[in-house]
């Protein structure tokens, strides 16, 4: 129970909920914890989405079936990832793909009418949920555009000079991981990583931890 609610702490959605109402949540079932083994079938494709998942430790692959029979694996999530988030209150709120335990996982369940209920009496909960679902969509309109034109770099400097214009300064202060930023871009992180260590070559950025310079 005691590491249960450690991992619960520490996702994005309730890290400020104390020990005491985590664990009073975990008795009325309004979380509930459950453990997958690797390779298990989490959700198949089409079936209906009733709870919001965040998975606490693990990876989960997102996969999709081709017409010869084959499994694509088209995404990975991993801690403090969500399943569930962008369907739970759509009005086609089905899996498109089938959801599979890439390894040993743990995940907390909430159901959609519990979800709600926290929704509208914890104002912190309802700004997180809005801000998953909000970057969510602007991760998947990047990915459309990167498969569609933009190369990896085209892509880091939209970001950059995005983010040039907000902070108003060429030292751009990183607010989000590498890995968070690779997820905004939709690129993968090793991908991102390659790519700004051949852009600091060119002249074109410098680095320090936790701070770009466009140059």
């Amino acid at each position: 129970m005691k590491n249960y609610i450690e991992l619960i702490q520490e996702t994005f959605l309730f890290y400020s909920f104390t020990p005491e109402t985590i664990q009073e949540y975990i008795k009325n079932k309004k979380f509930r914890v459950v453990e997958y083994f690797k390779n298990n079938t989490i959700h198949y494709e089409g079936e209906l989405c009733e709870k919001l998942e965040i998975i606490l430790s693990g990876a989960v692959a997102i996969e999709r079936i081709d017409k010869n029979g084959n499994i694509l694996t088209v995404a990975e999530l991993n801690e403090n990832d969500v399943l569930g988030g962008n369907l739970l209150f759509s009005k086609n709120p089905y899996y498109p793909m089938t959801v599979s335990a890439k390894t040993s996982i743990k995940i907390l369940e909430v159901k959609e009418d519990y979800l709600f209920d926290l929704l509208s009496k914890h104002p912190f909960v309802l700004k997180s949920y809005l801000e998953l679902i909000c970057d969510n969509a602007y991760i998947l309109g990047n990915k459309i555009k990167n498969y569609a034109q933009k190369t990896i770099r085209e892509s880091i400097l939209n970001y950059l000079n995005y983010e040039c214009k907000k902070q108003n300064s060429n030292e751009i202060v990183l607010r989000i991981t590498k890995k968070e930023m690779a997820k905004k871009i939709g690129v993968q992180r090793t991908s991102l990583s390659r790519e700004l260590a051949k852009m600091r070559d060119d002249g074109l950025i410098k680095f320090t931890r936790g701070i770009i310079t466009l140059l």
